[in-house]
């Protein structure tokens, strides 16, 4: 990977300027990996690009990539989505997306875990947090298994390395082309690096102080 270029600028204006990046929406690659509406998508990129935005991020979810079973990658619903955002000349930050899309505030998409991985809680349920009343959040792999080779001998930590190094290798032009300026990791319930707190699923709304969850 290409290391960040620096720009320098005589003017003191743009010396202080701050690239704007708009979210795509969540569903914009349909749980069947394509792209949902390539034509309002390309419209709306195209009005971004005239008002001035420099790019945009989006969510690059394993449940959809990683559906079909362990080590078994589909880019290409991605790969399309990306050569649009570049050929409406716009930027692109990307998420690496390990959670669930869906029960979180303002979610309006569903897009669970890969089935394999719930077909292991439904064996394992310990691999999910749990709150006091024993509901599990199956939003993310609790990080209590992160060394547990529980996933057709994988551990969490290997799942998600191999997803990223897949990615690298089926997105290398648009990483050479700089396409992409910044990769971001998603883990925990809503992509944070937290406990869950007020996921629909364990009866908590937000706002609100939620309650732990233990690993067990």
């Amino acid at each position: 990977m290409k290391a960040p270029i620096v720009q320098t600028y005589e003017n003191p204006m743009l010396a202080n300027y701050v690239p704007v990046y708009v979210m795509l929406q969540l569903g914009v690659i349909a749980d069947d990996n394509v792209l949902a509406d390539r034509a309002g998508l390309e419209k709306q990129l195209k009005e971004l690009r005239a008002a001035g935005v420099d790019g945009v991020m989006v969510d690059v979810w394993w449940g959809i990539v990683e559906s079909k079973g362990p080590q078994q990658y589909d880019w290409s619903g991605y790969r399309s989505l990306f050569q649009l955002v570049q050929d409406c000349k716009l930027k692109l930050q990307a998420i690496m997306s390990f959670h669930q899309c869906g029960g979180n505030v303002g979610d309006s998409v569903f897009i669970p875990l890969p089935k394999w991985v719930l077909e292991v809680g439904e064996s394992d349920p310990d691999i999910f947090y749990t709150n006091r009343t024993g509901i599990r959040n199956k939003e993310c792999i609790s990080l209590g298994v992160d060394d547990k080779p529980f996933f057709n001998g994988r551990t969490p930590i290997q799942m998600y390395r191999d997803y990223m190094k897949s990615f690298r290798e089926n997105m290398a032009d648009f990483l050479e082309s700089e396409l992409l300026i910044d990769i971001e990791v998603g883990l925990g319930p809503a992509g944070e690096l937290r406990y869950p707190s007020y996921s629909d699923c364990l009866e908590w709304k937000f706002p609100g102080i939620g309650e732990f969850n233990v690993m067990l």
